[in-house]
């Protein structure tokens, strides 16, 4: 039997969001016939227009039979609305005729509305984990995660990372070889460098909160230097066990992971630009040294120093600017 995929959308939805995760499994029926089939839904059905006017036609939500998989898709910005009230108990009871349940990127609001994320991991677009923190205190966000998997419920990151979790579902129901085919046909990898980690912007990102504000300018002024949770608490004037809470809900992200990726933004431009040691950079950003680095970069961006360095060189070469993602 084929596994019953069903799209959950909504006025305003990101086409995207839909598509390539609908992609995704469609191109897994290449290499396993009738390996999936599709429904895409809405809570009245009907036609229901994308964030940028285009019209999906879809089933109402309460003639969806029963299926395997639920993904509730993302909108540009974080859902509000009466609407949800009443989306959120459909996801509810639908939710208890499926094998899994997964959101993409802002979707995952959507479904923290139903209760289904209730003291779960969860993920969601890196500039929105925050938001999704504040406003549902009874999950836990990790908004570095490219998606979760808690229990028999999903989550994924921004736009393109409904398709990471998508070849990771495909993988799970189908196997490695077929994950791999898929991920060759949509031309994307894998596994996406970077392991399961998003790379957003820390040194332009500007917190709601004065405090963290004043915390993270502190921090970019003195990445060389000892940033200890002990040492920026004491910089927001706040405890350490405070302050841990107040900067995770306004970043996203723990203090520790934000200071790595702080480093490793600021040390990445030098390492591409290749004029200076990987030593001296490491000791010029606070990694101690270039072994510590090395396992940072690794960790977060999925790519070691030298690999960064020898891309850079390579697209100079062929007349590029000198930097790839």
């Amino acid at each position: 039997m084929p596994h019953h995929v069903c799209f959950l959308i909504y006025p305003g939805f990101v086409l995207l969001d839909l598509s390539g995760p609908l992609e995704a499994f469609s191109n897994a029926n290449r290499a396993r016939p009738s390996g999936y089939r599709f429904t895409v839904a809405s809570l009245d059905g009907g036609l229901i227009s994308t964030s940028d006017g285009l019209q999906v036609a879809t089933e109402a939500l309460q003639d969806v039979d029963r299926l395997d998989t639920l993904i509730i898709v993302g909108a540009p910005t974080a859902p509000v609305g009466d609407w949800m009230t009443p989306m959120a108990a459909a996801i509810r009871q639908l939710s208890l005729r499926s094998r899994r349940t997964a959101s993409v990127c802002t979707g995952a609001f959507v479904l923290a509305e139903s209760g289904l994320l209730d003291g779960r991991v969860a993920t969601t677009h890196w500039n929105y984990a925050p938001q999704l923190q504040a406003r549902y205190p009874s999950l836990r966000v990790d908004g570095d995660r490219i998606w979760t998997e808690d229990g028999n419920v999903w989550t994924s990151a921004g736009m393109s990372a409904g398709i990471d979790m998508a070849l990771a579902m495909i993988e799970q129901d189908l196997g490695k070889e077929v994950a791999r085919f898929v991920a060759r046909m949509l031309v994307v990898y894998y596994r996406r460098p970077g392991g399961q980690y998003q790379f957003s912007s820390l040194l332009d990102f500007d917190p709601g909160s004065d405090r963290i504000r004043k915390v993270l300018s502190y921090a970019r002024d003195h990445l060389r230097d000892d940033l200890s949770v002990q040492r920026l608490a004491d910089v927001a004037h706040m405890s350490v066990r405070q302050f841990g809470r107040v900067f995770a809900t306004a970043i996203g992200v723990t203090p520790a992971k934000a200071i790595e990726r702080l480093r490793i933004e600021a040390a990445r431009p030098l390492i591409e630009d290749g004029h200076q040691s990987f030593e001296e950079i490491a000791r010029s950003f606070g990694f101690g040294d270039a072994d510590h680095m090395l396992r940072s970069f690794v960790r977060v961006v999925g790519r070691t120093p030298q690999e960064l360095r020898r891309s850079a060189r390579q697209a100079k070469g062929d007349g590029g600017s000198g930097r790839k993602a």
